[in-house]
């Protein structure tokens, strides 16, 4: 029988005749029906702490509205993009409402981004609306002047921010939403497949690519997030982790599936995390290796006593063994995710096994440095060949590249046909990331094939890197490679092969490079000599990754 027979016959059985999809029984995933539902059975609970507010997610609700209303009026609705430049405020978390109500869709920029960066990124992503915080005008400002869009620009002032910083737009957030209507009917997705976001992640050629998830997947990797992280109900979640970044690992939304609380957290220092952590009852956390440092790192005037043990998800390089049971000592259970921007942040969990606890300190600390096996909402994620894109031996040494498959992967690139079908080649998302897998099924990365660094949770395109070395008279070749680190987990290190006779300190290429490059993406340390290389010229990064770990 063939295959289109057998899709002929599947077509025709009993249960397809008068059984239709209709609005009784079928309504389009999306995230914004989890905030409905939290309004209506919790109105009166806590949805967002920050400094002294304290925010009901029957107001929350409400403001989420007002935004929606308030933008639909100035012309926003299906498909337009509306930008913000936000920190870990509450705005933050009503934009992730408020714009996919109106069918726009939600660019949360980093702001860790320089202007050139950014105006990249509003242009390409075709900005309607700019909504941005005073904080980052000195950034925002010059990026609006060489964009060439020109959105609606939208100032937030939060009270939590006494620095510097102007306003750039003739209208305030507070004025917009006195615009809108609380009680605003906004309408769920005409198609679950309809773009909520887009989220922009570097290549490796450092051009950013711009990453669209739809409602279907941020409404799945919701559900993921509250099974992999056991947050129950009503959990208390502090922001470290920016919400600018796979809009917070979906975490903006999922705190809605349980009517948990939002402790906003503006600035991540140790004595605010561990004020936060006490007075608040805070449940759960997301972080980088570097909120585990603070944490482990804070003076005696900084800590305060904890009412609980917290959970703390961590989705950068693995943290070391004395690391989780410093974290374990202090009162943290930590959970190791993986996952990428072209996943809505982490879909693999090292589940861990209660008996794994019992082995001897070597094998339960290779153990812990495994990335593990799928979400629950991810229907696939293997190690497979990336010629043919066969699954590989399950015997812990034939390497692979890591694919995924299913509802939690992106929609594709925006604007970038070929990258997207280069991505999906074989009917898998490859990550461009080798590793193992072990008779398990429990999968090991081991290296990235397109060199990316991870520093802080933030992706380093080394050859941007490299880019702005030699673009130095004295460069004759360089080549950046990752160097584990434990407060980043990993940080950018440069080897510098100079022209014959000429000269320059690693101080002034430095301060090069933090003339072309965001300040995360400088090198930390620059290493002098030889580059090595093949018979054909191509430098070995391998023995330079050597030598960095050894370094």
């Amino acid at each position: 029988m063939t295959a289109s027979t057998t899709a002929d016959t599947a077509a025709s059985t009993i249960y397809d005749r008068d059984l239709d999809r209709n609005p009784a029984n079928y309504q389009p995933l999306t995230p914004l029906s989890y905030l409905d539902r939290a309004a209506r059975v919790f109105p009166d609970h806590v949805a967002i702490i920050h400094g002294p507010l304290r925010r009901s997610y029957a107001d929350l609700y409400a403001r989420c509205r007002r935004l929606a209303s308030a933008l639909a009026a100035r012309g926003i609705g299906r498909g337009d993009t509306v930008a913000v430049m936000l920190a870990n405020t509450p705005e933050m978390i009503e934009v992730h409402y408020g714009v996919p109500m109106t069918g726009a869709v939600l660019n949360t920029l980093n702001t860790r981004l320089d202007s050139a960066g950014l105006a990249f990124c509003l242009d390409h992503g075709e900005a309607k609306v700019l909504i941005t915080d005073r904080e980052f005008a000195k950034v925002a400002g010059p990026a609006l002047a060489s964009a060439g869009v020109k959105p609606l620009v939208i100032d937030v002032d939060d009270p939590e921010f006494a620095g510097p910083g102007e306003t750039l737009g003739s209208l305030g957030y507070e004025a917009l939403l006195a615009e809108g209507d609380p009680d605003w009917d906004w309408a769920m997705p005409g198609d679950e497949w309809d773009a909520i976001s887009l989220n922009y992640t570097s290549g490796t050629t450092g051009d950013p690519k711009g990453v669209v998830y739809h409602h279907r997947g941020a409404a799945l990797l919701c559900l993921g997030n509250v099974i992999t992280g056991g947050l129950g109900q009503h959990p208390v979640y502090l922001w470290t982790l920016p919400m600018f970044h796979c809009n917070g690992w979906c975490f903006a939304w999922t705190l809605s599936v349980v009517a948990g609380t939002h402790v906003c957290l503006r600035q991540v220092r140790a004595g605010a995390l561990y004020r936060a952590l006490a007075e608040h009852g805070v449940t759960h956390l997301c972080g980088a290796p570097i909120v585990m440092q603070l944490l482990l790192n804070a003076s005696d005037s900084e800590r305060r006593p904890l009412p609980r043990r917290i959970a703390f998800l961590t989705a950068a390089a693995p943290p070391p063994q004395a690391v989780l049971a410093a974290m374990g000592g202090s009162g943290f259970d930590v959970t190791h995710l993986y996952g990428l921007t072209e996943t809505y942040g982490p879909a693999v969990v090292n589940a861990w096994h209660r008996d794994w606890d019992a082995l001897d300190d070597e094998t339960r600390a290779a153990r812990m440095a495994r990335q593990g096996v799928r979400y629950p909402v991810l229907e696939g994620f293997d190690i497979r060949d990336p010629e043919t894109c066969e699954t590989v031996p399950a015997d812990g040494t034939t390497m692979g590249e890591a694919m995924f498959r299913g509802n939690v992967v992106m929609r594709g690139y925006l604007k970038n046909r070929s990258a997207t079908e280069a991505a999906f080649a074989g009917g898998w998302f490859r990550s461009g990331v080798l590793g193992v897998k072990h008779p398990d099924g429990y999968i090991l990365l081991k290296d990235r094939s397109k060199d990316i660094i991870i520093s802080g949770g933030e992706n380093i395109s080394s050859i941007e890197v490299e880019d702005a070395l030699f673009r130095h008279p004295a460069v004759a070749a360089a080549a950046v490679v990752a160097k584990p680190d434990d407060k980043w987990g990993e940080t950018p290190v440069a080897f510098v092969e100079l022209r014959p006779g000429a000269s320059v300190e690693a101080d002034a290429l430095i301060a090069w490079c933090r003339e072309r490059l965001a300040a995360y993406k400088l090198p930390r340390q620059i290493v002098f000599g030889e580059l090595p290389k093949t018979s054909t010229g191509k430098v070995q990064k391998y023995l330079l990754r050597e030598r960095a770990r050894e370094g």
